[in-house]
Parts: structure tokens; C-alpha cells; sequence
């Protein structure tokens, strides 16, 4: 079995915002194989498969900072590895529109990879990363992200979604190594 976790913010408010980008991914993938997601206590989740491979795709329905406990519970619950689970989450550092997968590691600033990595006791999970970008110079980061995201830019993350998605099917029938050598090059200009 698979795990993928996207991260967000629930309730409709935060929606349209970068910080729910963890949750476009999963939620394009539940389009792409017919998933419902339903809502088990702390977690909306879906379960299905993936050219055969068993899936369980997960949106923490507490706020980004608070979502390292739903996910211990659920890694927990599905008695789950950690190599078989995947983190989705919008990511300041990268350009709007880049995806990029990641073993593991730190949790470079952002509060939802913190309290998994806090609640898990340990940074041993691949990510895959959706890049929205610096905000401009005047902007605190946290009003960025939670900002709604611009027609323009939306386009471009839309995008992105989309291979974010083939990097997780990608990962899912592959492995992380293949994702990451597909889907981690710099785009040309």
C-alpha cells in the first residue's frame, strides 16, 4: 500500500490559496482514478488503485501546523512503512510551477512538514514539492500563501498540478528514484 498526503488548510476559505496546493495534487489524482474522498474523523481520505498498486490519499482536515499527529495516526493505522509514503506540500523556494521529489530531510521552514516530521520523530518520508514562489518584497510569507492565488498564476500552478500527479503515479508503479530523475530537471527557459 501507498500513502500520499497532501497538505493544506480545509474549509473553503483557504481553497484557492498556495498553501492548498498539497491538496489540488490529491485531489486531481482522486479525479484521474475516480475517488471520493470521505471523512474519517481528523481525515478526509480515498482509497483505490493505481495500475494495481493499493492507494490511500489523504487531506489532514486541521490546520497545516497540526497535521504531523493526523498523519502519525494514519501511517500508524494502515500499518504503513515510511518508505511508502509521500508528503505533497507548496514550496516558497521553488519558482511557481516546478515540482520537485525529495527522500527526505528538513523541513526547510514549512510548519505542515514540521509537525509530521515533529509527530513522526524522524524526517524519513519522500515529498513531493509544488513551488509557488517568494512573495514580493513587502509581503510577510504566511499572508502569501494564504492569499488567494491570481488568475495568471493559478494557470501555472494548474500546470503543475499536472505533473505533480504524474510524479506521484510515477513514484507509486516506479519507485522514487525514477520519479525524481523524471521530474526533478530544470524546465527550459
Amino acid at each position: 500500500m501507498r500513502l500520499i498526503v497532501g497538505l493544506g488548510n480545509p474549509g473553503p476559505a483557504y481553497a484557492g490559496t498556495r498553501h492548498n496546493a498539497g491538496f489540488w495534487v490529491v485531489d486531481a489524482l482522486a479525479v484521474g482514478i475516480e475517488l471520493e474522498f470521505k471523512r474519517r474523523g481528523a481525515v478526509s481520505r480515498a482509497r483505490g488503485f493505481v495500475a494495481g498498486w493499493d492507494v490511500t490519499l489523504a487531506k489532514p482536515q486541521a490546520y497545516m501546523n497540526r497535521s504531523g499527529p493526523i498523519v502519525a495516526d494514519l501511517v500508524a493505522g494502515l500499518g504503513i512503512r515510511l518508505k511508502d509514503v509521500i508528503v505533497v506540500h507548496d514550496d516558497l523556494d521553488l519558482d511557481p510551477g516546478r515540482v520537485r521529489l525529495k527522500a527526505r530531510g528538513g523541513h526547510g521552514g514549512h510548519n505542515g512538514v514540521l509537525s509530521i516530521i515533529t509527530a513522526l520523530e524522524t524526517d524519513q518520508f519522500a515529498r513531493v514539492k509544488l513551488g509557488v514562489g517568494r512573495p514580493p518584497e513587502h509581503m510577510e510569507a504566511e499572508n502569501y500563501v494564504l492569499a488567494p492565488v491570481p488568475a495568471g498564476e493559478r494557470a501555472v500552478l494548474d500546470e503543475a498540478v499536472k505533473q505533480a500527479v504524474l510524479a506521484v503515479e510515477c513514484w507509486i508503479c516506479e519507485g522514487l528514484a525514477s520519479a525524481m530523475n523524471r521530474f526533478n530537471r530544470v524546465p527550459p527557459k
